[in-house]
């Protein structure tokens, strides 16, 4: 068996939500021991959360994944453009799976396809902090309130990509609100598709 810590090579685009989705993945990998690596040629696989909101976006995204694939060959799609994964898969076939947003679980499930955790992996060596993995600079931080909006307005395709407005728990958005604070963050951004909705 091999000793080797496995590694993970990680593109986020797309918008703040996208970038909490991002973190989310990030800190279940480093709890499970993967190493993050920002280049493709030291990853075992390269996840790219994408984005699918307007055409630049996509084409930002097709691009991106095109170049993981070039540079490792091995590459799991998640974010918004994976709600169209036959607009992916037209393009680049040979991804290895393809996921919508907030599919976390599936994420990690298929990275471990790819390269499994160490069965060996001890937490308290690789310790996460309390607040997760963050990609925002230090003084500040993202916190996602709800997920989805439950209006159909003609020019936005949110709605399709991202469901039904739902709104976490108050208590877990204050809970995670004070690990931020004792993590150093100075200024939280509260985010969501409709930050009026929340509790809707």
């Amino acid at each position: 068996m091999s000793t080797a810590t496995p590694k993970v090579g990680f593109v986020s685009l797309g918008c703040p939500k996208a970038t909490v989705d991002s973190e989310r993945i990030l800190t279940q990998l480093r709890l499970e021991g993967y190493e993050i690596v920002p280049t493709y040629e030291d990853a075992d696989v390269v996840v790219v959360n994408t984005c699918g909101f307007i055409d630049s976006a996509k084409a930002e995204s097709l691009d991106t994944i095109g170049e993981a694939i070039a540079e490792n060959g091995k590459v799991i799609v998640t974010g918004c453009m994976g709600v169209s994964e036959n607009a992916i898969r037209d393009v680049h076939p040979s991804v290895l799976a393809v996921t919508g947003p907030q599919q976390y679980e599936q994420v990690v499930n298929a990275v471990h396809e790819v390269i499994p955790p160490k069965k060996d992996h001890d937490p308290f060596v690789d310790l996460v902090p309390p607040q997760g993995i963050k990609l925002t600079p230090r003084h500040y931080a993202y916190l996602k309130i709800s997920e989805g909006c439950n209006h159909s307005c003609s020019f936005c395709i949110i709605p399709s990509m991202r469901g039904k407005l739902v709104s976490r728990p108050v208590g877990d958005v204050l809970s995670e609100a004070q690990r931020l604070v004792k993590a150093g963050v100075k200024e939280i951004l509260v985010i969501s598709q409709d930050t009026s909705a929340y509790g809707v």
